[in-house]
Formats: structure tokens, sequence, C-alpha cells
């Protein structure tokens, strides 16, 4: 796990020079404290920062390969380096270290451009040809590392973090539209970013910058879910089970000490069940609030008693989440409203203190369906019975129905189309809340733009696999990979995510939605797949979540804090402050619950304080 920046270099005149590099490379020093690299011709120059985790004594980079035609810079695991590195030994290639990084070299001398497909891991990695002078880069299959990139002048700049582009550009420009969608999704979704000469190559794409010509941007994977008919259960149970062995053993391959996070939730669960028979000592960690129903510490020590496994935990006060906030959110690069971040951030800071690697249980839902959202379709299904008319009768009625009252959510959502009520784990503003509380509003820009070619090219599935698959491309890459990718890197911790493996998937991508939602309960099939090793009473608790408790807090530890906060940040060019402020006195006398609008606007306030009003310069460095 890594870090890289550098720049390519378009025309025969001077491109970036190697002090700029230098110092876009600074800005990511927490993402590989262990080592740095630099590698200079007249084609690229690129900077590398190690987090030293497989061959420790030979994987520094930039690396190269075949008398150093080939460099490469990676950052990220490939959990099937060996069996690649030996299929690649067969066809007689050579190699000088054990690292995981040459292999990719290796394979992109052999298979060019489609070498990317064959990798199983996280990746995001820049490979330059000294001989035809092309330059190739990839991302891993479903967005778990990042790579940004942005075209200006004669150079084409790539970083694993924006930030450092943003050092060098030094551009605070905002885009518009960006900010429109993060105030519905509480994120910027790919490609974009919040700044809006700067992107982010989408996952499962690669892209190919050949001398003279532009950069070609290319998908070379699309995850999509083919639901099939199952006549034997156990089978299918079994058949995810050996997915997720096999997944666990590859991902716990490692030089250091691989540790895990540990929620009272059953994914995270499982992934220590499976880990611990590989490494029966590993370390589990937890994080909670001091409030009631807000923390799992208990019930993660419950588990981990359980799998026999130690448990080291934190409670975070109201007090820490509020100074610690601005750290967070300059490692995040954009502002991202998910309350569920924060807690990760000091989760890993915790981790880091007996590990370098840690095991996660995310995309187990997106996979499995196991968000109670995806209980919906079956909850609304009676209104599919009733004809147009009556639907719009029903959805007129609920429109005029008073905010609160029993029924109206229930009865809006069931009249309203699954491609505009559902866009993915996270709606905070409307289109009415965002044009009262954005400056410059885009009617002809709706929330459904982001989501109509997902929902376009997934209509012939069900209703929830149709969900799934809009997570999967939207929330899972823009909301918890980002989120667990900056909060980990943070603290200098590899996180592996032994869900999100296209192995895993081949196999979950096939689970009819009868075996995910099922005997009401969510993950049915996946539950079903760890019943032997897993204990039942983890297995069938009721979901949570991340739970954090900002609804209360709001009203009254970090109420004068958020005052401050809207009325100290410089975004009225940008913001309705009144229109907030309202949101939050409504919220303090409990006419309305409106924690995640305001903190949603409270993000964004606070990631432009930090970005574009410098308010906290030991940050920037």
């Amino acid at each position: 796990m890594c870090g890289f920046v550098g720049a390519i270099h378009q025309t025969n005149n001077e491109g970036a020079s190697l002090q700029d590099i230098k110092t876009m490379n600074q800005v990511i020093t927490h993402r590989g404290p262990d080592d740095e690299g630099y590698f200079e011709n007249d084609d690229i120059t690129a900077g590398f920062r190690r987090l030293s985790i497989i061959d420790l004594a030979h994987g520094s980079q930039p690396l190269s390969y075949d008398q150093e035609r080939y460099w490469i810079v990676f950052n990220g695991e490939i959990y099937n380096y060996l069996e690649l590195r030996q299929e690649l030994r067969t066809d007689g290639y050579q190699f000088k270290t054990d690292s995981d990084t040459e292999v990719i070299l290796g394979m992109y001398k052999k298979y060019g451009e489609a070498s990317a497909k064959f990798l199983r891991g996280m990746f995001a990695f820049v490979v330059w040809d000294t001989q035809t002078h092309e330059v190739y880069g990839a991302r891993d299959h479903f967005g778990i590392k990042p790579l940004h990139y942005a075209i200006q002048d004669d150079n084409i700049y790539f970083a694993s973090e924006k930030k450092s582009i943003v050092k060098i550009l030094n551009d605070q420009k905002i885009s518009d539209q960006a900010l429109q969608d993060y105030m519905t999704f509480q994120y910027v979704p790919d490609p974009h970013t919040m700044s809006p000469d700067i992107n982010r190559l989408r996952a499962g794409h690669y892209f190919i910058k050949k001398p003279g010509q532009e950069m070609q941007i290319k998908r070379y994977f699309e995850p999509s879910f083919t639901p099939h008919k199952v006549t034997n259960e156990r089978l299918l149970a079994d058949k995810v089970a050996d997915a997720l062995r096999d997944s666990v053993e590859k991902h716990m391959r490692a030089d250091v000490t691989v540790g895990s996070f540990l929620s009272g939730g059953v994914d995270s669960s499982i992934i220590v069940a499976l880990a611990r028979q590989l490494s029966p000592k590993i370390k589990t960690f937890s994080v909670g609030f001091e409030r009631t129903g807000y923390s799992e510490i208990d019930v993660a020590k419950e588990t981990a008693q359980r799998l026999d496994v130690e448990n080291i935990s934190k409670i975070i006060t109201p007090e820490e989440f509020s100074q610690q906030f601005p750290r967070f959110m300059y490692h995040m690069d954009d502002p991202l409203a998910d309350p569920a971040a924060v807690p990760q951030f000091f989760l890993a800071q915790l981790a880091r203190k007996d590990c370098k690697v840690a095991l996660t249980g995310e995309g187990a839902d997106e996979l499995f369906g196991g968000y109670n959202i995806y209980n919906e379709p079956n909850s609304l299904k009676m209104f599919s019975s009733f004809p147009r008319p009556v639907n719009g009768a029903l959805h007129h009625l609920a429109l005029h129905l008073p905010t609160g009252m029993k029924g109206k959510s229930f009865l809006e959502r069931g009249t309203t189309p699954l491609e505009q009520r559902f866009v993915g784990n996270a709606k905070i503003f409307n289109e009415t809340e965002k044009q009262q509380l954005l400056k410059h509003f885009d009617p002809n820009h709706p929330y459904t733009t982001i989501t109509k070619p997902y929902y376009l090219a997934n209509r012939g599935l069900d209703p929830i696999s149709r969900m799934e698959d809009i997570d999967v491309h939207t929330w899972l890459v823009g909301d918890l990979l980002l989120n667990a990718d900056r909060t980990t890197m943070a603290a200098s911790l590899e996180l592996r995510t032994p869900f999100i493996d296209k192995e895993v998937f081949r196999v979950a991508r096939e689970i009819p939605a009868s075996l995910k939602v099922a005997n009401k309960t969510t993950k049915y099939i996946l539950r079903k797949a760890a019943e032997s090793f897993t204990p039942a009473n983890v297995l069938y608790r009721r979901k949570l979540g991340f739970p954090v408790p900002i609804k209360y807090w709001l009203k009254n530890e970090l109420y004068d804090w958020a005052v401050n906060i809207i009325n100290e940040a410089q975004v009225d060019e940008y913001i309705n402050k009144d229109y907030v402020r309202r949101l939050l006195q409504d919220h303090r006398a409990n006419k309305q619950n409106n924690a995640r609008k305001i903190w949603t606007v409270l993000t964004f306030m606070v990631w432009h304080q930090v970005y574009v009003e410098w308010r906290y310069p030991e940050l920037m460095g």
C-alpha cells in the first residue's frame, strides 16, 4: 500500500520539474512513510511513497523491468501475484524481486493494455514504456484504490490523492455541478471531483497516452448482476463459503502483521471468523460512542470472545469528533458527509498502533443484499398492482399530507418509480430543497443524471438486483471505498476488503434476489454460508450500520460548534446560510430530524475552510 504522483509530458517542451513532483509527493507522505523514490525522463516524471508490506527489502519504486524498458509506480496489492508469476515463469519471464509490483510489469509486457483484467486485487498504477514512449494507467475493478488526473498546459498530472494535484496547480475553483450532486449523494460521484479541472479515473477503467495523441480512457471491467435460478440452496451456500475462504486467504498475504476491524455486525464477524483460522492470534479493533444505542463495542467484545480473538477498543467523545473533523476533512480530498466515515478515521489510528494491515467487511451489503432498504421492493409490491391513475392520485395525496405524518413517506415511495426514488444508500436533499439551499442550482441537472445510465443498463433485472447495481456503481465506490482508503491511509494503515474481490463477485452476481432478502432477513444466503464457522447469535443480529449520534449532538454538544461553522465559513457565494440556520433551529426544536442535511452542509463548509480558505495551514504543509 503506497501512494504515487507524476506528470506525463505531452510535448517536447519542458514538462513538470522534478521539484514539482517532489512537492506533490511530500503531500502524501502519510500514504508511505517508509520510503520514497523518483524517476525522470523526457516522457514522464514520477514520485512514489512506500508503505512496505510485501518483499520489504526489494519492493522499492519506481520499479523497472526487462532491462529498464518498463517502469511503474503502483499503489495496492495483487492477491494472485504468486499464481501470475508462476504462469509468467512458465512462459520464460524472469523476476529479480518477490514483489507483486514486478509481476504487473511482466503482465504488461505479455498482455499490454489488456493486463489489468487479469489482476485480482486493489490497485492503481501507471506504467511507461521507454521504447514506445507510451504511458498506461489502470484502476482496479471496483475502485478500491484511487487515481486522479488533470490535464493542464503540456502536462497530464496524476496522483493517488487529489490534494497533490491541487498543491501543484494552486487552483481553488469549485464545480457547481459537483456541489449540486454532492448535496444529493453526500459525496461527489465519479469521475468528477469538487475541482472542475481534476477527475478520478473510473473503477474498472484504464488510460493510454501515446506520443502526439490525446489520452484515451477505456473500460476493461463492468460489474453486473446476472441472477440465476437456484435448485440447491445448500450447494450455493457452500460455493459462497468457499469463495470467501479463498478470498480471505489471499487477502492475508503479507510480510507484516495483519489485524481486522470488528463491529457488532455480521460482515466483519465473518471476516474475523475466517481470518482466525489462518491466524489464531489476530487482533481486532472497534470504536464506539458513550451514548446508549450508539456503540457496538460491547457487542464486538462479545463476538471477539466467542471467536477467541483479542479485541482493542476506543470510545470517541463529541469533543474529539469535532476537534479532529478538519483533519479528517483534509484527508478526504473532497467533502464526504457520511457520518460513519469519521469513526473509521479514529479506528484506523487505533489499529495502526498494533498492525500495518487490517481487514474489513466492506462490500458484503452491496454484493449479498444487506441493506434494510433492499426490503422495500417487497414492502411496496402492492402498488405495482394498482392502475396508473390510482397510483397518481395516491401520490398527489401523499404530497399534500403534513410532513412527518404516519404513512406519508410510504405512499410517496410506493407511488414513485424505482428509478426516481432510489439513487443509492444516501439521498440527502431533494430538488426543491437544493433550489432553496444552493445559489447556483441548475434545474437541467437533476440527480437522476448520475444513475440513469445504470438503470438503463440493468432494466431487465428484478428491483433488488437493480438497487444493488446502483449501489455498486455509485455508493460503494463514491462513499465507502473512498472513506476506506483515505481514513486508513491517513494513519499509514493498509485496509483490505475480502468481500470486494472479483472471484467473490463472480459468485455473488448470480445469486437470485429471493436468496438475498428472504425469511424476513437480509444477506440470507451469506448467513447460511457462514453458519459453520460463525456463531449464530452474531449471524442473525439486527443490522445497525455504524451509528453516529449526530442527531443528538447537533442539538446539544455540537450545536455551538455548528453555529460557529455556519457563521464563519466563507461560502455565501454558494450556500443560502439562512436556509441552513432554519434547518438547524427546526432540528434543535424537534420540529424535524434534519441531522443528515445539516451534517452534509457543515461538511462542505469545513472542507471549504480547509481547502479554499486555508483556515488550517498546519494541515496543508
